[in-house]
């Protein structure tokens, strides 16, 4: 896979702020993508952001790294069509719908040092993806399949 940067990939892409896109994924499908760009990048390194929780708000919104958990999910197509509009912190809290806490979780500094795996990084995302689908209804069988195989991923009772 080719990596480039934000800068890059607005050059070549149409990118609309996430907020003018109504998204056709629900929040624990764009999750479970963001999960799936992660482990394609399997055990490559990829850097943290450096103490969000830190950052004035509007500062930490534009926080952003290349090769980043953000920017594997930026990479990928369909979540750049579903609506993402960037690789910031704002883009992420945004689009995945998730809180500052949970990602700060997933890919801050101060839990994971300068760089972690992606694998490592698909396992938080994984984590935040197994509490979202707690608290869904579920009334078929399938979703409660699929809810109790993201908790064990998420605790590492089950592999892929």
């Amino acid at each position: 896979m080719e990596h480039k940067t934000r800068d890059k990939v607005r050059d070549v892409v149409d990118i609309q702020p996430s907020y003018l896109h109504v998204s056709s994924l629900s929040k624990l499908e764009r999750l479970e993508l963001w999960i799936d760009a992660l482990k394609r990048e399997g055990r490559r390194h990829l850097r943290t952001l450096f103490e969000i929780e830190n950052a004035p708000p509007i500062e930490r919104a534009a926080l952003r790294a290349d090769d980043s958990p953000l920017s594997v999910a930026f990479a990928d197509p369909r979540l750049r069509a579903d609506g993402l509009a960037g690789d910031t912190v704002g883009d992420a809290i945004s689009f995945f719908g998730i809180g500052e806490l949970e990602l700060h979780n997933i890919l801050c500094f101060c839990h994971h040092g300068e760089a972690m795996s992606a694998d490592m990084a698909a396992a938080r995302v994984r984590a935040v993806a197994a509490r979202e689908a707690g608290h869904k209804p579920l009334r078929e069988g399938r979703n409660f399949v699929n809810a109790c195989r993201a908790a064990l991923r998420a605790v590492g009772l089950l592999s892929d």
